[in-house]
């Protein structure tokens, strides 16, 4: 029995051998597969903290894209209110300039008028001074022959003074009493 114990001890031993064998390929194994595990979760987890780190500058910068469409927006209405003011005062404008153009063709066709009557006063007052130089003339040559006129009468007077005299001396009057008096 010691034969059939030996070889049942060398069929255990043998048995236990492969089971061991194949208990140490299986630890191996999953070994293996644990640390390739554990590196894949290391790479996953710094993946992640790297995902991590991308989304919290993703919310950052959508934080921030928050803000400028908002000031953006702002402003868009900003300028649109600008717009909608500078086309009203444009329209104003354009009014104001179709006005001021009729303005100045109604001036131009005024100052046209009025020229024409300068034109025509000008005339009148060269025809008037024409007549008052002719008056004037006329006025001189009266002024000169009344000059004339007097100075005659003035001899005349004083000659007929004088005659007055002589014949007041010979009757023996007084020389003052009949002097006739001069214009």
């Amino acid at each position: 029995m010691s034969r059939r114990l030996a070889a049942l001890n060398l069929v255990g031993v043998l048995a236990l051998a492969v089971l061991c064998v194949f208990q140490w390929r299986m630890n191996r194994t999953l070994n293996l597969d644990i640390n390739t595990l554990e590196k894949s979760g290391q790479v996953q987890a710094a993946r992640i903290s790297e995902q991590e780190k991308n989304l919290q500058g993703l919310s950052a910068d959508l934080e921030n894209f928050r803000g400028q469409l908002t000031r953006a927006h702002a402003e868009l209405r900003d300028t649109s209110g600008k717009l909608q003011t500078s086309e009203h005062e444009a329209a104003q404008l354009g009014v104001e300039r179709d006005q001021l153009k009729e303005s100045i063709v109604n001036w131009t066709a005024a100052v046209q008028v009025r020229d024409e009557r300068i034109g025509e006063a000008n005339d009148r007052i060269r025809e008037i001074g024409e007549r008052l130089e002719q008056g004037a003339g006329r006025f001189n040559a009266l002024a000169h022959r009344y000059n004339d006129t007097v100075r005659q009468l003035d001899e005349l007077t004083t000659k007929y003074n004088a005659l007055i005299t002589q014949l007041n001396e010979a009757r023996g009057a007084e020389p003052s009493a009949g002097k006739a008096k001069s214009p």
